[in-house]
């Protein structure tokens, strides 16, 4: 039983190895480097292999669960991982501030991660969504002499501390109305709806996990982080820890409490649609594009979410294919921001993008593309993202919260556009510098997959998360 059950956590052995091996090789060396952060990707990589190719089944008493949709997850989550550590490589050089511990911190959360998303009970979730938030909270600190860093990190830190009460306190209240910490004897025991207790005790998990992925009114934290934490760990913040967050939240949810759709579907609904106009009329305020995009990733979630409430396998369909695209287009536009300096400053303002275009006509033409997918413009992907999402809610019924998010959409179309004006009409104040090859390259290839490869790529992604789907469907 124990040897069958580790053959399934292949991905989090060699990620925890590896972390530990580079942590030991790093403190001997004191520095890290191209071939310290090669050795991370590389480990990466590996256990991605693994977590597609591998066994799957139950192991460790029904605590993990791997299936598809823990292999579709842990894909994605590990891509955006190796991403984070390739872009932030010569950023965090430039500045005299690489550090080994970059990677290592990266691989440990990537490993809460993955034990997130094959989460089969209340104990590893909790310890999955711990391990990654502790490393969360030093990369958002790491630039520990910067002051909107270290300000970014503490708050990060504080308020983790809030959703992690939420989330044992929820927990406790679930065990002890259900009887199991297991997702399968709780779906038994809410069979036919869930009781008081145990629907208080869903409630406050929820609100946990909505931290996690910064849906409104648990947000507080977002525009602070990523506006102190370094630019290229921005894009991994708003990319891989939230498809963990909302698979873990769509396991919960349909593993169980299936039985308790009708009651658990008001609350994530209310949180989907406050959390999109929260995101859409916040971020008109914003002049510095961390900020500006944070609330957009508040708003994005929104829709996730509203997939989610659809509740069966379209639903779960919806919101892996919205996450999955969404992941592509921020990851993109913080490697065009990672990419771009003027005057020795790099550039994080409305006002700093004034004539990109003519300057930098590339990185400006992706961050056009990541703008108007955000946005929701055919044919870009974020177009079928949101497609997947609103369809899912008209078939189950849902049409009005499909109507209401529609509009917040559009509100959110004024902030993008904004943008893509001042890049390609305004008078620069500046030359901008030659951007970083690695951060223009990634830019580039995330802009043509928004457009057209995501397109032809969609054929295949289609099938793939139906498949993942159809294990909570």
């Amino acid at each position: 039983m124990t040897l069958a059950s580790f053959s399934l956590v292949w991905p989090e052995v060699i990620l925890a190895v590896s972390a530990m091996a580079l942590l030991v090789l790093g403190a001997f060396r004191g520095k890290g480097g191209v071939v310290f952060n090669g050795l991370a990707v590389l480990a990466l990589l590996v256990a991605g292999a693994f977590a597609i190719f591998g066994p799957q089944g139950r192991g460790f008493a029904g605590g993990v669960i791997v299936d598809d949709l823990s292999a579709f997850a842990k894909a994605a989550i590990y891509g955006a991982s190796a991403l984070s550590i390739i872009l932030s490589d010569r950023w965090l050089a430039r500045r005299g501030e690489d550090k080994f511990e970059l990677p290592v911190l990266i691989l440990l959360a990537a490993l809460g991660m993955g034990v997130m998303v094959s989460a089969g009970d209340l104990i590893s979730l909790y310890i999955g969504v711990e391990l990654h938030s502790l490393a969360l909270y030093v990369l958002a600190a790491f630039r520990r002499d910067d002051a909107k860093s270290s300000e970014a990190g503490l708050k990060y830190f504080v308020l983790g501390a809030l959703s992690s009460g939420l989330l044992l306190y929820g927990a406790s209240l679930i065990y002890g109305f259900a009887g199991s910490t297991q997702f399968d004897v709780i779906a038994a025991a809410v069979d036919g709806g869930a009781g008081q207790g145990i629907l208080f005790g869903l409630v406050f998990l929820i609100c946990g996990l909505a931290f996690k992925v910064s849906a409104a009114p648990f947000h507080m934290w977002t525009p602070d982080v990523y506006e102190g934490a370094p630019t290229p760990l921005v894009g991994f913040f708003a990319a891989a820890p939230k498809l963990a967050a909302m698979v873990l939240l769509a396991r919960v949810l349909q593993e169980g409490f299936g039985g308790a759709v009708a009651q658990w579907q008001q609350v994530v609904l209310a949180i989907a649609l406050l959390s999109v106009f929260v995101g859409a009329f916040a971020g008109l305020a914003q002049k510095n594009l961390k900020r500006l995009w944070a609330y957009s990733s508040i708003a994005n979630i929104g829709y996730a979410l509203i997939g989610l409430a659809a509740g069966g396998e379209a639903g779960v369909q919806a919101m892996l294919m919205f996450m999955v695209l969404y992941m592509v287009d921020v990851t993109g536009f913080f490697a065009c921001m990672t990419a771009l300096r003027r005057d020795g400053r790099q550039m994080e303002t409305i006002d700093d993008m004034a004539g990109l275009f003519k300057e930098k006509p590339g990185i400006a033409l992706a961050m056009t593309a990541f703008s108007l997918s955000a946005l929701g413009l055919p044919p870009l992907v974020g177009f079928f993202g949101k497609y997947y999402v609103f369809k899912a809610a008209i078939d189950a019924g849902l049409a009005w919260a499909a109507i209401i998010a529609l509009v917040g959409s559009v509100v959110a179309a004024f902030y993008y556009l904004r943008l893509i004006k001042v890049m390609w009409f305004d008078a620069a104040p500046g030359a901008v510098e030659k951007p970083a090859f690695s951060a223009q390259s990634i830019a580039i290839a995330a802009a043509l997959f928004s457009f057209p490869v995501g397109l032809v790529a969609l054929a295949w992604l289609d099938p793939v998360s139906r498949a993942a789907a159809a294990v909570l469907g």
